[in-house]
C-alpha cells in the first residue's frame, strides 16, 4: 500500500456562536497544515445547532482554501438527496479550481431524516434520489449533456477521482469499489450489540477490495475519534465531560462512541489504535475529537501530538512541504 495519509475532521461543534466555530475550525485546519496533516474534512448538518454546525460546507471551505495552501479539503459528506446534483457540480467545479485542485467530495445519502421535509425530500426514498443525483454529478463532470444541449462550466473531470462514497452497508461499499470511488467509514457505524466497530466494518471493507477494478488505486478513509492530551488525567477529564454531554442527547450512540473513542496520552492512543484491525486496510486515517469536543487550545494541542507522535507511530509520514 502507498503511503497512508493523516487527516483531520470537524464537526464544527465548538461551543460558541456559529460565526466563532467557523473561525476556530478554520484555524484548526490551518493548524493541521502547518503540522504536516494531508487533508482536512468538514461535516454538512442542517438546523440543529447541537448535531451539526454547517449546513453549507463547499461555503466554509471556499474561505479555508484562501488561507491554506496545501492541505487537501473533502467534504464528509455533502448529503446529495437534498441537493440539486447540477448546483452541486457548478459549485465544486468553482472550489476546485479557487483551491488549486484540493477538493475532496465525499458525498451520501445520510443525514437526519426530519431534515428532508425542509427540503421537500421522502426521507424513505433517500437511496433511490441519492443513486439519480450521484448519476447527475458524474454526467455534469464528465462533460455530458445536462439538457438543452448544455454542459457543465468550467469543467470539473479531475473531480470524477475526487469522489468518495459514504456507507453504512456492505451493499454501499461494493457500490463505491465497483465504481472506483473513494469509500468513507464511519465511526458511528450501527451494529448490533457485541459487534466491535473492526467486526462491522469488515465486510464492507471486504467488499470494496473484492469489487474495485482491476488497476483502480483504493481509497479508504477510517475516521476515529481521538483525543490526545499531555497527561492521562486532562485526557480523561475533558472525555468525560464530553461523552456524558453525548449520553444525554443519545444514549446508544454515546455506548458506541464510548467503546471507540481514543483518549489519553500519546503511548495510549498509539495502544488503542494499534489494536484497531480496520486501519491496516485503510489508505486515509482521519481524525476527529467530537464527541470529546475539548476547548479549542487542547484541540491544537492534540493536533500536533497526532502529527508529532501518534501518526508516526503508526507508520505515517509528514508530508515533505509542511
Amino acid at each position: 500500500m502507498s503511503r497512508r495519509r493523516l487527516g483531520f475532521f470537524t464537526r464544527l461543534l465548538d461551543r460558541a456562536p456559529a460565526a466563532e466555530r467557523y473561525e476556530l475550525a478554520a484555524e484548526q485546519i490551518a493548524h493541521a497544515e502547518a503540522t504536516g496533516f494531508d487533508s482536512a474534512w468538514v461535516a454538512q448538518h442542517h438546523f440543529s445547532e447541537s448535531e451539526g454546525g454547517l449546513p453549507a460546507p463547499l461555503v466554509f471551505l471556499a474561505a479555508v482554501a484562501a488561507r491554506t495552501s496545501r492541505i487537501r479539503l473533502g467534504t464528509g459528506i455533502i448529503t446529495l438527496p437534498l441537493e440539486h446534483p447540477v448546483r452541486v457540480a457548478e459549485d465544486t467545479a468553482v472550489l476546485d479550481l479557487l483551491s488549486g485542485g484540493r477538493l475532496e467530495v465525499g458525498v451520501g445519502s445520510g443525514g437526519t431524516a426530519a431534515s428532508f421535509a425542509a427540503f421537500g425530500r421522502d426521507s424513505a426514498a433517500r437511496s433511490a434520489i441519492y443513486a439519480e443525483h450521484l448519476a447527475v454529478l458524474v454526467n455534469a463532470w464528465s462533460g455530458g449533456d445536462l439538457g438543452g444541449g448544455n454542459h457543465l462550466y468550467p469543467a470539473a473531470p479531475r473531480l470524477l477521482g475526487a469522489i468518495w462514497e459514504a456507507t453504512f452497508s456492505v451493499g454501499g461499499g461494493e457500490r463505491a469499489g465497483r465504481a472506483g470511488n473513494g469509500l468513507m467509514l464511519s465511526r458511528t457505524q450501527p451494529r448490533a450489540e457485541g459487534v466491535t466497530l473492526a467486526e462491522a466494518q469488515r465486510p464492507i471493507v471486504d467488499a470494496y477490495y473484492e469489487h474495485l477494478p482491476a488497476g483502480a488505486a483504493p481509497r479508504i478513509v477510517a475516521s476515529r475519534t481521538a483525543f490526545v492530551a499531555d497527561s492521562h488525567e486532562e485526557a480523561r477529564r475533558y472525555a468525560q465531560a464530553g461523552l456524558a454531554r453525548a449520553s444525554r442527547q443519545s444514549p446508544e450512540l454515546a455506548a458506541f462512541l464510548q467503546a471507540d473513542t481514543h483518549v489519553g496520552t500519546p503511548d495510549e492512543v498509539i495502544a488503542s489504535l494499534r489494536a484497531d484491525p480496520t486501519l491496516d486496510r485503510v489508505t486515509d486515517l482521519v481524525f476527529q475529537v467530537h464527541s470529546v469536543d475539548p476547548p479549542h487550545p487542547l484541540i491544537l494541542r492534540s493536533i500536533e501530538l497526532l502529527a508529532t507522535k501518534v501518526a508516526p507511530a503508526l507508520g505515517w509520514t509528514p508530508s515533505e512541504h509542511a
